[in-house]
């Protein structure tokens, strides 16, 4: 996830700058700790008890492609460690598929700024561009190698410039494939004794049915192998296009996600079709009832929750929580990151563009609108922030 993601990132890897501030230390192993939190997890879950989605933590802590803040994404290190520091469910993760089929976790079908691609010159011709729901793109893309093939590159941190700590991790893990992460969630269940939640999401689905590599089948079939399938299983499905959704709707029972861009954005299967809707449209009343037909919540941007003004500093919440939920869906905003660029200008520290601001005081505001969980590029201080916020 997702489009507004990539251009945020994709600005401040182009204006440069000196890389994260680390936090782990302390916020791990501190005073309570993230992996001790005893009475403030229970608190949390107290106040969401039931099967599903009802039995986790509220407001739920997802780890944004992992631990993304501190492994390259999308990789099992990411992902371990996104559970190693207390997240509620890791979204692994961003499902694309290869020439021969099989479904895997990267977070857009271009792999050359998330893999050591580029420096395998056995696939120097693979290079093309190609126009990805309208938009010309250049670089290698997963549906033109094999899983065999893709199983020989190793993965890199996407975007060095924010986060040069993270490239010490270059090169160590390879694609993931669906079903293999599906096997991981299965025995880190076993080795953990408690549940572990996975939140996949289908990547650009139009566009991949157009070639013949229709998303939503596969992940049905695996599902389905694996027994996980159904409307309490752990697996939460999630997709930008809602025909996409309603589609998975018909083969699957998961809890089900509309994830929503900017206000005028238009999903791409509404492009397709001439559905003249924008975001602004869904996030209606009216748009809301229709989307809780077919999902159970949605996940928009930070921004439709509460905007920003020319400043980028944050405004007056909008009604979008108090509307989703009087008809039922729950809301999972995205996406916290610790660093300055990501932040809302009231929570930045400093002068370095790179450096920490104050999370903890952006998740405390965006807590307080009611929302029922976030995702967030560094799950150890999602939970200190919601431990701070449930016991406060």
């Amino acid at each position: 996830m997702g489009t507004q993601d990539t251009q945020e990132s994709n600005e401040q890897a182009r204006a440069g700058g000196t890389g994260r501030r680390a936090l782990l230390g302390a916020a791990v192993l501190g005073a309570g700790g993230v992996l001790g939190l005893s009475g403030t997890a229970s608190a949390a879950e107290a106040r969401h008890r039931g099967g599903g989605l009802k039995s986790l933590p509220a407001p739920t802590v997802i780890g944004h492609r992992g631990a993304s803040g501190y492994r390259p994404e999308h990789t099992f290190g990411s992902y371990q460690l996104a559970l190693d520091l207390g997240a509620d469910i890791v979204e692994a993760g961003d499902l694309v598929p290869t020439r021969d089929g099989h479904l895997v976790c990267r977070h857009e079908p271009e792999i050359g700024g998330t893999t050591d691609v580029a420096a395998h010159s056995e696939f120097a011709d693979r290079r093309t561009t190609k126009v990805l729901d309208g938009v010309p793109t250049t670089g290698w893309f997963t549906e033109d190698f094999t899983l065999a093939e893709l199983k020989r590159l190793r993965a890199i941190e996407r975007i060095p410039a924010n986060r040069p700590h993270n490239t010490l991790y270059d090169g160590r893990w390879a694609i993931p494939t669906f079903e293999e992460v599906l096997k991981w969630q299965d025995e880190q269940t076993r080795k953990r004794g408690k549940q572990v939640w996975i939140y996949p999401e289908t990547k650009h689905p139009t566009y991949f049915r157009k070639l013949g590599l229709g998303l939503e089948e596969r992940v049905a079939k695996l599902l389905h192998k694996y027994g996980k399938d159904r409307k309490n299983s752990p697996v939460v499905l999630q997709s930008f296009e809602p025909t996409s959704i309603q589609r998975l709707n018909k083969l699957v029972d998961n809890p089900l996600v509309v994830l929503l861009s900017t206000a005028a954005s238009r999903p791409w299967d509404f492009v397709e079709t001439g559905d003249p809707r924008t975001v602004a449209d869904l996030v209606t009343r009216a748009g809301l009832r229709e989307i809780a037909g077919y999902a159970q919540g949605i996940g928009p941007t930070l921004d439709l929750v509460i905007p920003k003004d020319a400043a980028g500093r944050l405004t007056t919440p909008t009604t979008l929580v108090k509307d989703a939920h009087a008809v039922g869906l729950i809301l999972h905003p995205y996406t916290m990151r610790n660093e300055n660029p990501f932040l809302p200008a009231d929570f930045r520290k400093g002068s370095d563009p790179d450096a920490y601001g104050d999370p903890f005081a952006a998740f405390r505001t965006y807590f307080a609108t009611g929302i029922d969980g976030v995702f967030t590029d560094n799950p150890d201080t999602g939970v200190l922030a919601r431990a701070d916020f449930v016991n406060g």
